[in-house]
């Protein structure tokens, strides 16, 4: 009898696919989906973001300076949150949001949120100092499928290998689905109590836009219910482009999708970004969005977004741009083959990938490091005139590195560590080998002594 149940539960779980069989995420009266943000200034405030269900009448945070002595919680201060009444799949849900202002800056508190009665635990976090000073941060590319069961392990092991880090920054495709509530679910569970001690900047893929019901593209119903952003970009991408400045560095979040979708977008975000970056007072500059300016996969190319953005990320030294959307890794910068790449003449671009799903790359010339079928995940540090970048695995192990060091007058010198770590990993993943015809991986293997034939060449 229990062999045949079984047998019934497995053939139900095949008929309706895999992607379908998940998690119940029932909403309560206690918090879920706790995770931290900005709005205004990361050395005097914090904001904090969370869910609950539709019976709770009040929504506060309390906070304190951070105590070794359990006696912090009496001298807490209680702060009244904001309450956005959304309705999901059909059901009403509740998203709650409170600023923490007037914090003293570089100075570590203990907070929780919830309605007086249910609480979340106790969370910490540090705020920013209202200098530049050095501080290291988290970057990750698409996380998108498998979410629970594999892109935890991404952001679990980012967090192990550095937990001091000040914040992270996810490049689009958080998820596959945009308005898929267990997918959001998921991607809240893999972070875990991780959003509630580090705060996320992240930015819009393609998966987080939709067509509603009178065609129109938009993001998710989920994208600002869910994340406490600056509110500082154009009308009508509010929460989706914004900036903002942390220790000495200006972080640019970019809507590729929406600048892909409708052009005069894409030009109102150009203005916008010219005028963010022709008064940015801070020495290092970085971007993120989802499409990138190369691409990692062969046949992609994204001309349009590219010839808009590129001129200015030169003319305004942007050091680093942050992408994801090609499920491969790449790194590398625009110059002419044969020209040194020790004084980039524009920004250094990454695509990266942090979840399980893979595609075939492209091996192109831009590229100084890549790798295939491989999850990664980024920690870069800032520290005055140096800036260091490493990439890991989702094992631990360290892939890519490099260092860029700015002179007085802003011009960068690449000191690439790369030649000294292990081989690249560029073989296929299993899905293209089978599906390859042979004249297909003929070309592959000719794109591959190619390259390899250019990395020789620039050793010499």
């Amino acid at each position: 009898m229990k062999q045949r149940i079984c047998t019934v539960l497995l053939m139900a779980i095949t008929a309706s696919g895999w992607a379908q069989v998940h998690k119940e995420y029932t909403p309560t009266t206690y918090p879920d989906r706790l995770i931290l943000g900005w709005q205004t200034d990361a050395a005097t405030s914090q904001s904090v973001n969370w869910r609950t269900d539709s019976t709770v009448t009040n929504a506060v945070g309390a906070i304190a300076e951070a105590d070794p002595s359990p006696d912090f919680v009496a001298k807490a201060t209680v702060i009244q949150a904001t309450t956005a009444r959304t309705v999901l799949d059909g059901k009403t849900v509740l998203y709650h949001a409170v600023h923490f202002n007037n914090l003293k800056p570089n100075t570590k508190y203990t907070y929780r949120v919830g309605d007086g009665v249910h609480w979340s635990e106790w969370f910490q976090f540090k705020t920013a100092q209202n200098q530049a000073a050095p501080f290291s941060f988290l970057y990750f590319g698409d996380a998108q499928n498998d979410i629970r069961s594999l892109w935890s392990r991404a952001i679990r092991g980012a967090y192990s290998t550095l937990p001091a880090v000040s914040l992270m920054v996810h490049a689009g495709d958080l998820i596959t689905t945009s308005n898929a509530d267990w997918q959001w679910a998921e991607w809240f569970e893999a972070g875990g109590w991780i959003n509630g001690m580090v705060p996320t900047l992240a930015t819009p893929g393609n998966h987080e836009y939709f067509k509603d019901e009178q065609g129109t593209y938009r993001v998710s119903r989920h994208w600002r219910p869910s994340f406490v952003l600056p509110e500082n970009g154009p009308k009508g991408l509010e929460e989706t482009a914004y900036f903002f400045d942390y220790q000495g560095v200006r972080f640019v979040s970019l809507n590729s999708q929406a600048a892909l979708l409708d052009s005069a977008v894409m030009t109102t975000q150009a203005n916008w970004l010219v005028q963010v970056l022709s008064s940015n007072p801070n020495r290092w500059t970085i971007v993120t969005h989802h499409h990138p300016i190369y691409s990692t996969k062969q046949g992609r190319d994204n001309d349009d977004w590219r010839e808009k953005m590129e001129p200015i990320y030169k003319k305004y030294k942007v050091d680093l741009v942050l992408q994801g959307h090609d499920h491969t890794y790449g790194r590398g910068l625009n110059m002419p083959l044969g020209k040194s790449r020790k004084h980039p003449d524009g920004p250094i671009y990454v695509v990266s990938v942090s979840g399980p799903k893979m595609y075939d790359i492209g091996l192109q010339n831009w590229m100084d490091r890549a790798a295939s079928n491989t999850q990664l995940y980024q920690i870069i540090s800032v520290d005055g005139s140096k800036l260091s970048y490493q990439s890991y695995t989702v094992i631990g192990e360290k892939y890519d590195s490099f260092d860029l060091l700015k002179d007085s007058k802003g011009k960068n010198t690449l000191v690439d560590q790369a030649p000294m770590l292990s081989p690249e990993r560029l073989d296929l993943p299993a899905e293209y080998q089978k599906r390859y015809t042979p004249s297909q991986m003929d070309e592959y293997r000719n794109r591959f002594q190619e390259y390899k034939a250019r990395k020789q060449a620039q050793k010499k």
